[in-house]
Protein backbone atom coordinates (compact mmCIF):
# COMPACT_ATOMS: atom_id res chain seq x y z
CA UNK A 1 0.00 0.00 0.00
CA UNK A 2 1.01 3.61 -0.46
CA UNK A 3 1.20 5.43 2.87
CA UNK A 4 -0.88 8.61 3.15
CA UNK A 5 -0.94 10.49 6.43
CA UNK A 6 -4.46 11.80 5.66
CA UNK A 7 -5.93 8.30 5.67
CA UNK A 8 -3.53 6.61 8.09
CA UNK A 9 -4.57 5.33 11.50
CA UNK A 10 -2.83 8.02 13.53
CA UNK A 11 -3.55 6.21 16.79
CA UNK A 12 -1.49 3.32 15.46
CA UNK A 13 1.24 5.65 14.19
CA UNK A 14 1.36 7.25 17.64
CA UNK A 15 1.70 3.88 19.38
CA UNK A 16 4.29 2.63 16.89
CA UNK A 17 6.54 5.64 17.45
CA UNK A 18 6.20 6.31 21.18
CA UNK A 19 9.37 6.03 23.22
CA UNK A 20 9.27 2.95 25.46
CA UNK A 21 9.62 2.84 29.21
CA UNK A 22 13.23 2.57 30.37
CA UNK A 23 14.02 0.58 33.54
CA UNK A 24 16.10 1.97 36.37
CA UNK A 25 19.58 0.48 36.89
CA UNK A 26 18.63 -0.57 40.43
CA UNK A 27 15.06 -1.79 40.35
CA UNK A 28 12.38 0.29 42.01
CA UNK A 29 10.65 -1.15 45.03
CA UNK A 30 7.97 0.11 47.40
CA UNK A 31 7.41 3.85 47.78
CA UNK A 32 9.95 4.67 45.11
CA UNK A 33 12.88 3.14 46.95
CA UNK A 34 15.58 1.39 44.98
CA UNK A 35 16.26 -2.26 45.71
CA UNK A 36 19.58 -4.10 45.58
CA UNK A 37 18.61 -5.85 42.31
CA UNK A 38 20.38 -4.37 39.28
CA UNK A 39 19.83 -4.44 35.52
CA UNK A 40 22.34 -6.91 34.13
CA UNK A 41 24.73 -5.65 31.44
CA UNK A 42 27.41 -7.52 29.52
CA UNK A 43 30.35 -6.22 27.50
CA UNK A 44 30.99 -2.51 26.94
CA UNK A 45 28.56 -0.02 28.49
CA UNK A 46 28.22 3.59 27.35
CA UNK A 47 27.22 6.26 29.86
CA UNK A 48 25.33 9.31 28.59
CA UNK A 49 23.88 12.26 30.45
CA UNK A 50 20.18 12.01 31.29
CA UNK A 51 18.76 15.50 30.78
CA UNK A 52 15.78 16.76 32.77
CA UNK A 53 13.49 17.89 29.97
CA UNK A 54 10.57 16.81 27.84
CA UNK A 55 10.77 13.72 25.65
CA UNK A 56 9.84 14.79 22.10
CA UNK A 57 9.83 13.05 18.71
CA UNK A 58 10.04 13.98 15.06
CA UNK A 59 8.30 11.29 13.02
CA UNK A 60 9.25 11.25 9.32
CA UNK A 61 6.69 9.39 7.22
CA UNK A 62 7.04 7.57 3.88
CA UNK A 63 4.81 10.06 2.04
CA UNK A 64 7.21 12.93 2.78
CA UNK A 65 5.19 14.31 5.68
CA UNK A 66 6.25 14.60 9.28
CA UNK A 67 4.61 14.63 12.70
CA UNK A 68 5.80 16.20 15.95
CA UNK A 69 4.90 14.57 19.22
CA UNK A 70 5.44 14.54 22.94
CA UNK A 71 6.08 11.24 24.66
CA UNK A 72 2.34 10.46 24.80
CA UNK A 73 0.61 12.26 21.92
CA UNK A 74 1.03 13.68 18.45
CA UNK A 75 0.98 17.49 18.44
CA UNK A 76 1.41 18.75 14.89
CA UNK A 77 1.74 17.64 11.25
CA UNK A 78 3.63 19.19 8.37
CA UNK A 79 1.57 22.03 6.91
CA UNK A 80 -0.53 22.63 10.02
CA UNK A 81 -1.04 26.33 10.66
CA UNK A 82 -1.65 25.74 14.36
CA UNK A 83 -0.07 23.04 16.50
CA UNK A 84 -0.68 21.93 20.07
CA UNK A 85 1.53 24.27 22.15
CA UNK A 86 2.18 21.67 24.86
CA UNK A 87 5.65 22.01 26.41
CA UNK A 88 6.81 24.23 23.55
CA UNK A 89 7.68 21.20 21.42
CA UNK A 90 6.14 22.41 18.17
CA UNK A 91 7.62 25.90 18.46
CA UNK A 92 11.08 24.48 19.12
CA UNK A 93 11.14 21.67 16.55
CA UNK A 94 8.99 22.72 13.59
CA UNK A 95 11.83 24.43 11.71
CA UNK A 96 14.15 21.47 12.27
CA UNK A 97 11.50 19.03 11.03
CA UNK A 98 10.95 21.12 7.89
CA UNK A 99 14.66 20.96 7.11
CA UNK A 100 15.03 17.19 7.41
CA UNK A 101 15.59 15.09 4.31
CA UNK A 102 12.36 13.12 3.74
CA UNK A 103 12.10 9.32 3.76
CA UNK A 104 10.24 7.21 1.21
CA UNK A 105 10.50 3.60 2.35
CA UNK A 106 10.37 3.68 6.16
CA UNK A 107 9.14 5.46 9.26
CA UNK A 108 12.04 7.29 10.93
CA UNK A 109 11.84 8.81 14.39
CA UNK A 110 14.29 11.24 15.96
CA UNK A 111 13.88 11.16 19.75
CA UNK A 112 15.12 14.36 21.39
CA UNK A 113 15.12 15.83 24.87
CA UNK A 114 13.77 19.38 24.86
CA UNK A 115 15.01 21.31 27.88
CA UNK A 116 15.51 24.76 29.35
CA UNK A 117 13.00 27.59 29.08
CA UNK A 118 9.96 26.65 31.16
CA UNK A 119 9.89 23.03 29.99
CA UNK A 120 10.29 21.40 33.43
CA UNK A 121 11.01 22.40 37.01
CA UNK A 122 14.60 21.36 36.34
CA UNK A 123 15.09 23.91 33.56
CA UNK A 124 16.96 26.25 35.92
CA UNK A 125 19.77 23.71 36.09
CA UNK A 126 20.61 24.38 32.43
CA UNK A 127 19.84 28.06 31.97
CA UNK A 128 19.43 31.26 33.91
CA UNK A 129 17.98 33.12 30.93
CA UNK A 130 15.21 30.72 29.83
CA UNK A 131 17.19 29.50 26.83
CA UNK A 132 15.76 26.39 25.14
CA UNK A 133 17.72 23.56 23.56
CA UNK A 134 17.32 19.97 22.43
CA UNK A 135 19.61 16.97 22.05
CA UNK A 136 18.97 13.66 20.35
CA UNK A 137 19.19 10.51 22.45
CA UNK A 138 17.77 7.80 20.17
CA UNK A 139 16.45 7.03 16.70
CA UNK A 140 14.42 4.23 15.12
CA UNK A 141 14.12 3.36 11.44
CA UNK A 142 11.09 1.10 10.88
CA UNK A 143 11.06 -0.56 7.47
CA UNK A 144 8.18 -3.02 8.05
CA UNK A 145 5.78 -0.23 9.04
CA UNK A 146 2.95 -1.48 6.80
CA UNK A 147 2.60 -4.81 8.61
CA UNK A 148 3.03 -3.18 12.01
CA UNK A 149 0.42 -0.47 11.39
CA UNK A 150 -2.09 -3.17 10.45
CA UNK A 151 -1.91 -4.54 14.00
CA UNK A 152 -4.35 -3.52 16.77
CA UNK A 153 -3.10 -0.57 18.81
CA UNK A 154 -2.93 -2.62 22.03
CA UNK A 155 -0.77 -5.20 20.26
CA UNK A 156 1.52 -2.45 18.99
CA UNK A 157 1.91 -1.10 22.51
CA UNK A 158 2.91 -4.55 23.80
CA UNK A 159 5.36 -4.93 20.88
CA UNK A 160 6.91 -1.57 21.72
CA UNK A 161 7.22 -2.16 25.46
CA UNK A 162 8.81 -5.57 24.81
CA UNK A 163 11.76 -3.75 23.25
CA UNK A 164 11.07 -4.57 19.59
CA UNK A 165 11.54 -1.11 18.09
CA UNK A 166 14.62 -1.13 15.79
CA UNK A 167 16.80 1.49 17.48
CA UNK A 168 20.03 2.46 15.79
CA UNK A 169 23.24 1.18 17.40
CA UNK A 170 25.68 3.76 18.74
CA UNK A 171 27.85 4.30 15.66
CA UNK A 172 24.85 4.65 13.35
CA UNK A 173 23.11 6.95 15.84
CA UNK A 174 26.12 9.28 15.98
CA UNK A 175 26.40 9.25 12.18
CA UNK A 176 22.71 10.10 11.80
CA UNK A 177 23.02 12.96 14.30
CA UNK A 178 26.00 14.38 12.38
CA UNK A 179 24.14 14.03 9.09
CA UNK A 180 21.09 15.86 10.42
CA UNK A 181 23.01 18.53 12.33
CA UNK A 182 21.94 17.44 15.79
CA UNK A 183 23.84 17.35 19.06
CA UNK A 184 23.45 14.12 21.01
CA UNK A 185 23.18 13.78 24.76
CA UNK A 186 26.73 14.02 26.16
CA UNK A 187 28.75 10.80 26.08
CA UNK A 188 30.47 10.46 29.47
CA UNK A 189 32.35 7.16 29.43
CA UNK A 190 32.59 3.63 28.12
CA UNK A 191 33.36 0.91 30.65
CA UNK A 192 33.14 -2.86 30.80
CA UNK A 193 29.98 -4.09 32.49
CA UNK A 194 32.11 -5.73 35.19
CA UNK A 195 33.21 -2.25 36.28
CA UNK A 196 29.67 -1.05 37.02
CA UNK A 197 28.98 -0.85 40.77
CA UNK A 198 26.19 -3.01 42.16
CA UNK A 199 25.98 -1.51 45.65
CA UNK A 200 23.59 1.43 46.11
CA UNK A 201 26.11 3.69 47.86
CA UNK A 202 28.87 2.88 45.37
CA UNK A 203 26.53 3.59 42.47
CA UNK A 204 25.62 6.95 43.98
CA UNK A 205 29.33 7.78 44.23
CA UNK A 206 29.89 6.48 40.68
CA UNK A 207 27.28 8.94 39.36
CA UNK A 208 28.83 11.84 41.25
CA UNK A 209 32.32 10.98 40.00
CA UNK A 210 31.31 10.77 36.34
CA UNK A 211 28.82 13.66 36.25
CA UNK A 212 29.46 16.19 39.03
CA UNK A 213 27.85 18.94 36.94
CA UNK A 214 25.66 18.92 33.86
CA UNK A 215 27.42 18.94 30.51
CA UNK A 216 24.31 20.24 28.77
CA UNK A 217 24.21 23.80 30.11
CA UNK A 218 22.63 26.30 27.72
CA UNK A 219 24.32 29.26 29.39
CA UNK A 220 26.58 29.98 32.34
CA UNK A 221 23.74 31.15 34.59
CA UNK A 222 22.15 27.73 35.20
CA UNK A 223 22.53 25.98 38.55
CA UNK A 224 24.23 23.01 36.90
CA UNK A 225 22.83 20.09 38.91
CA UNK A 226 22.53 17.01 36.64
CA UNK A 227 19.59 14.59 36.63
CA UNK A 228 21.44 11.33 36.08
CA UNK A 229 23.12 8.93 33.69
CA UNK A 230 21.72 6.54 31.10
CA UNK A 231 23.61 3.26 30.70
CA UNK A 232 23.39 1.53 27.32
CA UNK A 233 25.18 -1.13 25.30
CA UNK A 234 26.59 -0.07 21.90
CA UNK A 235 23.83 -2.04 20.14
CA UNK A 236 21.20 -0.65 22.54
CA UNK A 237 20.14 -4.20 23.36
CA UNK A 238 20.22 -3.15 27.03
CA UNK A 239 19.47 0.26 28.49
CA UNK A 240 18.78 1.57 32.00
CA UNK A 241 18.70 4.90 33.80
CA UNK A 242 20.24 5.98 37.08
CA UNK A 243 18.96 9.23 38.61
CA UNK A 244 20.68 11.09 41.43
CA UNK A 245 17.33 11.77 43.09
CA UNK A 246 16.45 8.07 43.34
CA UNK A 247 19.74 7.21 45.06
CA UNK A 248 19.61 10.23 47.38
CA UNK A 249 16.06 9.38 48.47
CA UNK A 250 16.79 5.69 48.99
CA UNK A 251 20.00 6.23 50.93
CA UNK A 252 18.42 8.88 53.20
CA UNK A 253 15.75 6.38 54.20
CA UNK A 254 18.34 3.69 54.91
CA UNK A 255 20.28 5.86 57.37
Amino acid sequence: MNFDVRSANLEAVNSLTKYPSIPTYHQLGERGRLTEAVSEFAGPVIGTEKIDGSNARIVSLPDGNWLLGSREELLCAKGDLIGNPAQGIVAALREFADGLAPVTDCVRVHYVELFGGKVTAGSKQYTGHQAVGYRMFDMVVIEDYEALLARPVAELAAWREAGNQPFLPEEELLAAAARDGLDVTPRLFTVDAAELPRDLEKTSAFLADHLPRTRSALDEAGDGKPEGIVLRTPTRSMIAKARFEDYDRTLRRKR
